[in-house]
């Protein structure tokens, strides 16, 4: 857009005293032609520009001239900065390191190398482990419909395993503990709710829709997300060696056989058996007794797999 380009060739004209026109129709691929007009509407606007002749010529700000560029301060400035490159990885498009750059460029090489030595210091990295080329596709779709008001048709699996299609009308995407969640009208249960990405399955666009009045103070994903659980209180017994791991998590207090108990509300679902089955024999269910009882049930069905020929 030309709006996007006349921002951008000032920016690159408050950090150098002067730029070839040849320099910026490449740089913007567009002609030389198109750069004088952009630089005569940027004067129009205000912002005296004057042309220089000769070997070192180009287009510069008049001499005088100041521009204020401390809208922000250097710790500012990084914070910003910081916070875009984190989410820059985890969504697809050119938009958050155009950004990056526009702001780069409203600075001087001292000023730059300040910047990215303060950057440096604190580092922020939403991407996993695993590639999530996948979960980035499915959010260039969903973010692009909220842009385009248009409706995104899937199939959901809630925390229970059940497998609905869904229509929805889109409005904010959200990351929580590096977990994407759409925020949107649901048709089929007629009401704002949020969806986790990761169990958005089969989707596609539909049709242009008329946004509705979103309520100023939706319900946060985790309170939704309880509210919708059949949440249940559990008591855990760790192993001292965990301690690193759940304390991530949970507050920890020293039991009388020297393990750590922990006292957590927990889904009761199989998710929930998977995610304690997943810390081995580290963990010990004390309560509830149906929850212990169906680890044990699951544990036992485990080593009957592995070890057919042995009783239990």
């Amino acid at each position: 857009m030309k709006t996007d380009r006349l921002v951008a060739i000032l920016v690159m004209l408050l950090r150098k005293e002067r730029v070839p026109a040849k320099e910026l129709a490449e740089k913007f691929d567009v002609s030389v032609r198109t750069i004088l007009r952009d630089v005569d509407a940027i004067n129009l606007a205000g912002i005296p520009i004057v042309t220089y002749q000769g070997a070192n010529g180009g287009i510069g700000i008049a001499p005088g001239y100041r521009l204020d560029k401390s809208v922000l301060t250097g710790e500012e400035m990084a914070a910003v900065l910081t916070a875009l490159k984190g989410i820059d990885g985890t969504i697809q498009g050119k938009n958050h390191e155009i950004l990056i750059e526009k702001i780069k460029n409203t600075l001087n090489e001292s000023q730059t190398q300040q910047l990215n030595t303060k950057m440096r210091q604190f580092v922020i990295d939403l991407n996993p482990w695993h590639d999530n080329t996948y979960t980035k596709e499915k959010l260039a779709v969903i973010r692009d419909a909220i842009e385009t008001s248009k409706t995104l048709e899937f199939t959901y699996t809630d925390s229970q395993g059940n497998l609905t299609k869904r229509k929805a009308e889109p409005y904010s995407l959200i990351l929580k503990a590096q977990k994407w969640y759409l925020f949107a009208w649901c048709g089929l249960r007629e009401s704002f709710r949020y969806f986790k990405v990761s169990r958005v399955k089969n989707l596609k666009t539909g049709a242009a829709f008329a946004p509705r009045d979103v309520p100023e103070e939706a319900p946060a994903v985790q309170t939704q997300w309880m509210q919708t659980q059949n949440m249940v209180s559990v008591e855990l017994l760790f192993t001292k060696e965990m301690a690193p791991v759940i304390s991530e998590w949970w507050e920890l207090k020293q039991s009388e056989d020297g393990r750590l108990r922990v006292n957590a509300m927990l889904p009761d679902n199989y998710q929930t058996y998977g995610f304690l089955l997943s810390f081995c024999n580290q963990v010990e269910v004390i309560s509830p007794p149906h929850i212990r009882l169906a680890i044990g049930a699951i544990a036992k069905d485990i080593y009957k797999k592995y070890f057919p020929e042995h009783d239990i």
